[in-house]
């Protein structure tokens, strides 16, 4: 793990100090700050885990089988959606609906202008490659050791995630929607100190969208061709079923939304080709 200097002394300790305490077990131990706009990856060991929902799964669509998945490999996942202070840093400007709030999610963004974000950060980086995440990946994270809808357990309500409240899931209280994004880390995270993998904005990943292929069970990039990307994890302007682990949506890489942004994941530059 490397740790990089984004504001200098006594100011990193104390940012690093209160990220390693929302870090804390169960889960993995580590992050990783990218150096540009001071994001924060959470490390995310490997293991294995069942892709999909139970058929028993309430809301469950056809296109969720559920199949054994393992990653071989150590990634590291940003704690929070991709912010629009984080994005201007970057890019300049901000395309999002909600312009008013630094920490909300940015938004309006393309799959292709999420690439551009991030081939800039790849254009300084000496120890990390950012990309988006896999929907193996994503998932994985998001359950965070889960079995249940949600990594939060079988019901999901306005209290516990941006979603739309009129609409919540299994035993959860029906309640008003905020219509709108709301600032990264509001709500608590989960076991491995991920935030707002259930609602806020649907997240982008780097896969086409096509039917599991249980023989592809080691380290999956989802089908070789195909029209629509995978988004993952719901949104504010969606009810809460759309926010289950399992769910997967589809938008074109040129479709943008004022409830679709994006998290980065990053991998040691030499973790495919040697030792973790």
């Amino acid at each position: 793990m490397r740790i990089r200097n984004v504001a200098g002394g006594i100011a990193v300790a104390v940012y690093l100090a209160v990220a390693a305490a929302r870090l804390g077990a169960p889960g993995p131990a580590g992050f990783y700050i990218e150096p540009t706009t001071g994001m924060v990856l959470v490390t995310i060991q490997p293991g294995s885990f069942v892709m999909g929902s139970s058929p028993r799964e309430a809301g469950r669509n056809d296109d969720e089988s559920p199949h054994r998945v393992t990653l071989p490999h150590t990634f590291y996942m940003g704690q929070h959606e991709v912010t629009q202070a984080e994005w201007t840093r970057v890019m300049g400007t901000n395309p999002s609906h909600f312009p008013d709030c630094a920490r909300c999610p940015v938004e309006q963004v393309t799959f292709d202008q999420v690439n551009g974000f991030l081939a800039r950060l790849n254009g300084n980086a000496v120890a990390m490659r950012f990309r988006l995440p896999t929907e193996a990946e994503w998932e994985y994270a998001c359950r965070a050791g889960s079995t249940t809808p949600f990594n939060v357990g079988p019901q999901l309500s306005a209290d516990a995630a941006n979603v739309d409240g009129r609409h919540p899931y299994g035993d959860g209280q029906a309640g008003a929607t905020r219509d709108r994004t709301v600032a990264v880390g509001t709500f608590p995270p989960n076991a491995w100190g991920l935030f707002d993998t259930h609602g806020n904005v649907w997240e982008w990943t780097n896969d086409w969208y096509g039917p599991y292929e249980a023989a592809r069970g080691t380290d999956p990039q989802g089908a070789e061709r195909g029209t629509l990307r995978v988004i993952r994890g719901g949104s504010w302007k969606f009810d809460a079923n759309s926010a289950r682990c399992a769910l997967r949506d589809t938008h074109a890489p040129q479709d943008k939304g004022y409830s679709l942004g994006f998290r980065v994941v990053a991998e040691p530059i030499r973790s495919r080709s040697g030792p973790e």
